[in-house]
């Protein structure tokens, strides 16, 4: 199992952009649902104008 993490000597590259992947996904999904609730009350205020 050791040798598994270890990765051959790699275990620093392939650990880091596996990590580096999950950031990425997980700020994509963070932002697009604030940008979702931002357009939602957006359109919310002006169904209330009209």
């Amino acid at each position: 199992m050791s040798e598994f993490f270890h990765m051959g000597g790699y275990a620093f590259y392939v650990w880091g952009s596996y990590g580096l992947t999950a950031g990425v996904l997980l700020a994509n999904l963070v932002f697009a649902t604030m940008r979702r609730k931002q357009i939602l009350q957006q359109i919310q205020e002006l169904s209330e104008e009209d």
